[in-house]
């Protein structure tokens, strides 16, 4: 039997609470993924709004605009880690036993840290060394950027361990008795955005020229 609302003239038809649950669900279901992405999304910013939040109060300024490091304008002297390769390489005495293809892989951390007015850095690189056999080195060292009217072009000096010179190389770097041998590397380099080319000498052996790349 029709409700009473049906039966007076020009009413409108009400739905059932039923029919108000079955239009409802379907909708609700389709925005429930969006919904909860929302939400996730607006849980993982609130502490840093919080935090932005706490600091403007505690300054009494309103917030700054942070910007990524990815966008600084001189990466090179704001960004910490350095990775780079060799390009070429020339012996100043070539022999039929050298190589010029030495294969490196080479990573630096760039510390904050000061020392005799350089930065301070650490690193580790693999690489075949002038006979072809597979080398480490593991160092530390300074970074300068002597000229302030050209920043972007640095000297480097670095020092540490040297290990794969073997068998009847084994004597061609000095202090080698053990297989593990002090190494003092200089460098000088220039840097285009991330971009930075290196010149390294290596010893009175030769030089090497190598690319790399900053990152944050």
């Amino acid at each position: 039997m029709s409700s009473l609302s049906n039966r007076v003239l020009g009413a409108p038809d009400v739905p059932s609470l039923s029919d108000i649950v079955n239009r409802v669900a379907p909708v609700r279901a389709c925005c429930m993924p969006a919904l909860l992405l929302a939400t996730a999304c607006c849980l993982g910013a609130a502490p840093a709004i919080a935090e932005s939040g706490a600091a403007a109060a505690g300054s009494g300024q309103s917030p700054a605009v942070t910007t990524s490091v990815w966008d600084a304008p001189e990466p090179w002297r704001t960004d910490r880690f350095y990775f780079q390769t060799s390009v070429a390489t020339v012996h100043f005495n070539p022999d039929d036993d050298h190589t010029n293809n030495q294969k490196l892989i080479y990573g630096e951390w760039r510390l904050q840290e000061r020392w005799l007015e350089g930065q301070v850095l650490v690193g580790a690189s693999a690489f075949d060394n002038s006979f072809g056999q597979p080398s480490q080195f593991v160092f530390g060292g300074l970074l300068w950027r002597p000229f302030d009217l050209l920043p972007a072009a640095y000297v480097k000096v670095v020092a540490g361990v040297l290990h794969g010179y073997k068998d009847e190389y084994q004597d061609k770097i000095p202090f080698n008795n053990s297989g593990f041998a002090p190494a003092i590397v200089p460098a000088v380099g220039y840097c285009f955005n991330r971009v930075c080319g290196e010149m390294v000498l290596f010893g009175t052996a030769g030089l090497m020229w190598t690319l790399g790349v900053t990152l944050p």
